[in-house]
């Protein structure tokens, strides 16, 4: 059987286009890799190439850092409390969107969806004016609250795709077999809604975990998250290595809960 003969626009598509995916994931991905290399460096203060020897010793540095443990617990338990209360609004309010229509729904899902969209120091300084105003101490509720206004958006969007795929009639078949409301959620909605629901509230971890410009505005005195302490850190140039490591360790915590929503994402399509 004879081969068929492509037409040299079609080779040129065939070589064009996977040079510009390698080109692109080497564009977004470098830079994580520089930082990888030079947590090994066995220099402390120069970004020389090739770095002039390698050590394991700098782990050992981070790892001694009390300063940085204490960053660490703060930033897991305000991850940890923002995706708790996403979870829980974010499922409400995709139930009260998706349930009928009413005057304005679109508008209100709109909003909804907003804060994601805006800029992290447009919220920051929302939410700092608000809690002044009001005459709330900053400390780490604020930090929470203000985490889970973009962390609800994750949650909401995710929740309400699902509820858009789902067959109203299953709800429907429930009441009408004599199921009260709340059972209806326990036994037909929240396990229509398990995954969607698991997938958005690890990327509200995720988004949480690494969020800087809000948590400096929403922070008490002497609070300090992870990313923050990172940023700390880079004005001092002794610490360099050990921030490098660092902020390798903040990549893969937060790699692993958007690789595993990527996998159900993947899974439920």
């Amino acid at each position: 059987m004879r081969s068929e003969r492509r037409s040299p626009a079609s080779r040129l598509r065939s070589a064009v286009l996977p040079t510009l995916a390698a080109g692109t994931l080497a564009f977004l991905h470098i830079p994580f890799l520089v930082i990888l290399l030079y947590c090994f460096t066995t220099e402390d203060r120069s970004y020389a190439f090739p770095p002039p020897g390698y050590t394991l010793k700098w782990f050992g540095v981070a790892a001694g850092r009390e300063d940085l443990w204490r960053a660490l617990v703060l930033s897991v338990e305000v991850a940890l409390s923002a995706t708790a209360m996403a979870l829980v609004l974010g499922t409400l309010a995709a139930l009260a969107v998706y349930r009928r229509p009413f005057f304005g729904r679109e508008s209100i899902s709109f909003l909804l969806l907003l804060p994601i969209a805006l800029p992290g120091i447009v919220t920051g300084i929302a939410m700092r004016s608000a809690f002044g105003q009001v005459g709330i101490p900053f400390g780490f509720w604020t930090i929470v609250v203000g985490h889970a206004t973009f962390c609800i958006v994750v949650v909401y969007n995710n929740a309400i795709s699902r509820l858009r795929r789902s067959s109203p009639s299953l709800i429907e078949a429930s009441m009408d077999l004599g199921a009260d409301t709340f059972q209806t959620f326990r036994h037909v909605i929240l396990p229509n809604l398990g995954s969607a629901l698991v997938a958005g509230g690890m990327l509200a971890f995720a988004l949480s975990f690494d969020e800087i410009i809000v948590t400096t505005f929403t922070a008490g005195t002497g609070q300090e998250t992870l990313p923050i302490w990172i940023y700390g850190q880079l004005m001092r140039p002794r610490d360099r290595p050990v921030t490098n490591v660092v902020a390798v360790f903040v990549v893969l915590i937060t790699f692993v809960p958007i690789l595993l929503a990527h996998r159900l994402g993947q899974r439920e399509g």
